[in-house]
C-alpha cells in the first residue's frame, strides 16, 4: 500500500486512486474531504501525471494555499508549484488577461469591488429616474447578480418581464453593465460570464483542453450556472473530471449556487464513479443521528448516512425557555457553568443563529458575565474608508478612465471640486456621450463648469498622469508611498479623525496597504499595479463571503452561513422556531429544503456536545407573540410536525392572511402515513 493511501478508510482510498474518468465524491460533513483531495492530487503526481495538466478549483484562496502546501509536503520531489490551484475567479482573471481581445475587453480591465458596484447601480437607477421607493439599489444589485449567476442577460429579462419591477431591474441591468464597460471594469460575476464567452471560441477552448487534462472541483454543491458551464466545457472531452462536495451542505442558493448541478452530475457524465464518504471524524454518534434524522426529510439529495468514528457521547439537548431574554441568559449561564466545572477554554464554545438580529441579547449577557466573545462578521480591513479611498486612487492611476473610482476620490481630500461640479460633469457626460474624466479634461469647452473647479480638476488629473508614468519603473511600494504624498491623503485623515488615537489607527491601515504592496512585489515575476489590484480586490471579495475561525480564546457568535466549514467542541444552535429556522421568508417561498440543509450544517459543526434552544414567545414588531417549535425538532425526534399550525404561524409572522381551508366540511382528513 502506497504511503499516500496508508491511513485512509476504504472509501477515501477509492476516491484517491480513481484518477481516470468522471468521479463524484460525496463528502459528508467531517469525513476528511480535504485530505482526500490533497492525497488524490499527490497520488496522481506520484504516478507521473504532469503538474501542469492539473487544474484544481476551490472557493477560497486560503483553501487553495493550504492545498498546495499539503501537496508539496506529500510529494516533495515533484514541483507542486506548477499546479494550477485557485478560485474560479482567480483562474478566470488570469485567462481573461491573456485573451481579453477575444471577448471584446481591454487587457488592463479592472475588477469592480462590491462597494463600487453599489455606486454604479445607484447611478444607473438615478439615470433611469427609478426611485429608491420602487427598488433599493442594493436589492437591485443582488437581483442582477443572481440573474448573472443563472446566465440570464438583461435583454432576456426584459423580453420575459411579467411585472414593472422586472422591467426596472432589466433596464438598470443594461445601464449598470454599460457603465462598467465604459470604465473598463468587470464585476465578480462578469469574470465568470466572460470566461464562459471565451470558451465559446473553439481555438481557445482547444488550447485549454490540451493543457488541462485533469480537473478537480471542490465544494461542487456551491457552483452556479457560469461555473458549471466552465467545468463542463473544459472537461467534456477528456472527461477526467473529479467533483467533491455534499448536496446536504448546499446553503448558498440565495447567491446563485445551484444544488441541481451536483445532483445531476451522473446525468452529465453517464459513466461516473460515485464514492460516498460517510465516516465522520468530527462528531459523536448522537449528534450525527440527530442531523441524519433531519436531513433525510429532503427529497432532492443523494442518499447517505453519516457514522461517527468517535463513538457515543452526550445526547443532543433541546431546551425551551420562556422568551428570547431567558434563552440568552440560560445559554450564557450554561457556558459559564461548563467552563467552571470542566476547566475548558472559552474558545470551545460557539453560539450559532439564523439571522443577524439574534446575537444582540447574547452579547449583553456575555458582557454581563464578563465572558470574552467574538462576533464574526465585523468590519473587514478592506471596508475601511482610508483603504477604499487609496484603492480607488490606485485604480485611477492604473486606469484613468475608471469613472467610479474618480467620483469617489475627486474631492478627497477637498480640492475645490464640489458636488455641484460633479453633478454638472455627470450631466455633460450623459449629454455628449463622454465619460466624466473626459469632460473634466476638456473642462474649458463647457461654460457650465466653474473655471476654478476646472483648474482644480486639471491639476488633479495631471497628478494622476504623473503617477501613471511611475507605474512603468518604480517599485510598487514606492508608487503607493508617492501616491499618499502626491494627493496629501494624510490631510484627509487629519480632517476626518481629529483625535490622535484614531489618526494613528487610520495611518496604520495605509501602512498595512504598503506592506501588502511590498509582499506582492517580492520575488514575484510580472508583479505590477494591475496584478496587485487584482489580488486585493479578489481577497476583499473573499473576506466578505468567508469567515475564518477565530483563534483567540473567546466564545464565538456567528450565523449558520458563516459557520460552514468550521467546527467547535460545544455548539448552541439557538432560535429553533418556525419563522427563524426555517426562516419565514424561505418557508413562505418554498425554500424549506435549503433551510433544512442550513440546520444540518449547524448541527454538524459540533464535535462533542450540541444544544438546541428555543423560546416560547418572541417580540415581533414591538409586540410579544407565541412561537412554534421548528419542524426540524419534530423531524429529529421522528415525529410529524403540525403543518397546518405551522403554516398559520408563518403567515402571521409574514403579515399574510391564513390559507383558506378548501376541504369540504364534515370530512375528516387522514393523518400523515407513519
Amino acid at each position: 500500500m502506497s504511503k499516500l493511501t496508508a491511513g485512509l478508510n476504504p472509501n477515501q482510498r477509492k476516491a484517491v486512486i480513481t484518477t481516470a474518468g468522471p468521479l463524484l465524491v460525496l463528502a459528508g460533513a467531517g469525513t476528511g474531504k480535504t485530505r482526500v483531495i490533497t492525497h488524490r492530487i499527490a497520488f496522481m503526481l506520484s504516478k507521473g501525471v504532469r503538474p501542469e495538466s492539473i487544474l484544481a478549483m476551490t472557493f477560497t484562496n486560503k483553501a487553495a494555499g493550504e492545498m498546495k502546501d499539503r501537496i508539496a509536503q506529500l510529494v516533495p520531489k515533484v514541483s507542486a508549484g506548477a499546479l494550477t490551484v485557485g478560485t474560479f475567479h482567480s483562474f478566470c482573471v488570469r485567462a481573461l488577461r491573456r485573451h481579453a481581445e477575444r471577448v471584446g475587453l481591454r487587457g488592463n480591465f479592472a475588477i469592480c469591488d462590491t462597494a463600487d458596484q453599489l455606486v454604479a447601480m445607484k447611478n444607473a437607477l438615478r439615470e433611469l429616474r427609478i426611485p429608491e421607493t420602487a427598488i433599493q439599489p442594493k436589492a437591485c444589485l443582488a437581483r442582477v447578480s443572481l440573474l448573472k449567476n443563472r446566465l440570464v442577460g438583461a435583454d432576456q429579462l426584459l423580453a420575459s418581464a411579467e411585472t414593472e419591477l422586472d422591467t426596472f431591474v432589466g433596464r438598470a441591468y443594461q445601464v449598470y453593465d454599460r457603465a462598467l464597460r465604459a470604465s473598463g471594469l468587470l464585476d465578480f460575476d462578469d469574470l465568470l460570464l466572460f470566461m464562459v464567452r471565451l470558451l465559446e471560441d473553439k481555438k481557445t477552448l482547444s488550447a485549454f483542453r490540451r493543457r488541462y487534462k485533469y480537473l478537480l472541483i471542490d465544494e461542487y454543491q456551491d457552483t452556479n450556472g457560469p461555473q458549471y458551464e466552465i467545468v463542463k466545457r473544459l472537461g467534456e472531452r477528456h472527461r477526467n473530471v473529479c467533483v467533491v462536495g455534499d448536496d446536504d451542505q448546499s446553503i448558498y442558493g440565495w447567491r446563485g449556487a445551484d444544488v441541481s448541478k451536483i445532483l445531476n452530475f451522473e446525468k452529465d457524465f453517464a459513466d461516473a464513479t460515485v464514492v460516498r464518504l460517510e465516516t465522520n471524524y468530527r462528531s459523536t454518534q448522537e449528534i450525527l443521528e440527530g442531523a441524519n434524522a433531519v436531513i433525510r426529510h429532503n427529497t432532492a439529495r443523494h442518499e447517505k448516512t453519516l457514522h461517527a468514528a468517535a463513538g457515543s457521547g452526550d445526547a443532543v439537548a433541546v431546551v425551551q425557555l420562556q422568551d428570547e431574554e431567558t434563552e440568552a441568559a440560560w445559554v450564557v449561564r450554561d457556558i459559564v457553568k461548563r467552563i467552571a466545572e470542566h476547566k475548558v477554554g472559552f474558545g470551545e464554545f460557539a453560539i450559532l443563529f439564523r439571522t443577524q438580529m439574534q446575537p444582540r441579547l447574547f452579547e449583553l449577557e456575555l458582557r454581563q458575565e464578563r465572558v470574552p466573545y467574538v462576533l464574526v462578521g465585523g468590519m473587514s480591513f478592506f471596508d475601511r474608508k482610508e483603504v477604499r479611498d487609496m484603492l480607488a486612487y490606485l485604480r485611477l492611476v492604473a486606469n484613468p478612465g475608471d469613472e467610479l473610482s474618480l467620483l469617489r476620490v475627486i474631492n478627497v481630500p477637498p480640492r475645490g471640486i464640489g458636488r455641484t461640479t460633479v453633478e454638472r460633469a455627470l450631466a455633460l457626460a450623459a449629454k455628449h456621450a463622454l465619460s466624466v474624466p473626459e469632460v473634466l479634461a476638456r473642462g474649458r469647452e463647457f461654460p457650465e463648469l466653474q473655471p476654478a473647479a476646472v483648474d482644480a480638476a486639471g491639476k488633479f488629473l495631471a497628478t494622476l498622469g504623473t503617477l501613471n508614468k511611475l507605474t512603468r519603473g518604480a517599485r510598487l511600494v514606492e508608487l503607493v508611498k508617492q501616491l499618499v504624498r502626491s494627493v496629501d491623503y494624510m490631510a484627509e485623515i487629519r480632517r476626518c479623525y481629529p483625535d490622535e488615537k484614531s489618526r494613528t489607527a487610520r495611518a496604520g491601515a495605509l501602512e498595512e496597504l504598503m506592506n501588502m504592496a511590498e509582499l506582492h512585489g517580492r520575488g514575484r515575476k510580472g508583479a505590477d499595479l494591475t496584478s496587485f489590484l487584482e489580488d486585493v480586490t479578489l481577497s476583499a471579495a473573499e473576506d466578505q463571503q468567508d469567515e475564518e475561525e477565530p483563534d483567540q480564546d473567546a466564545v464565538t457568535l456567528m450565523t449558520l452561513h458563516s459557520a460552514k466549514g468550521l467546527e467547535f467542541e460545544q455548539v448552541y444552535l439557538v432560535g429553533m422556531e418556525e419563522g427563524l429556522l426555517p426562516h419565514v421568508r424561505s418557508a413562505m417561498d418554498g425554500a424549506i429544503e435549503e433551510e433544512r440543509r442550513l440546520a444540518y450544517v449547524g448541527m454538524t459543526r459540533a464535535r462533542r456536545r450540541l444544544t438546541l434552544s428555543l423560546a416560547k414567545s418572541r417580540a415581533r414588531y414591538g409586540r410579544r407573540a407565541p412561537t412554534m417549535p421548528s419542524r426540524f425538532l419534530y423531524e429529529m425526534h421522528g415525529k410529524s410536525p403540525p403543518l397546518e399550525q405551522m403554516d398559520a404561524a408563518l403567515r402571521a409572522m409574514n403579515g399574510t392572511p391564513p390559507a383558506k381551508n378548501k376541504r369540504p366540511r364534515g370530512r375528516r382528513r387522514k393523518g400523515p402515513a407513519r
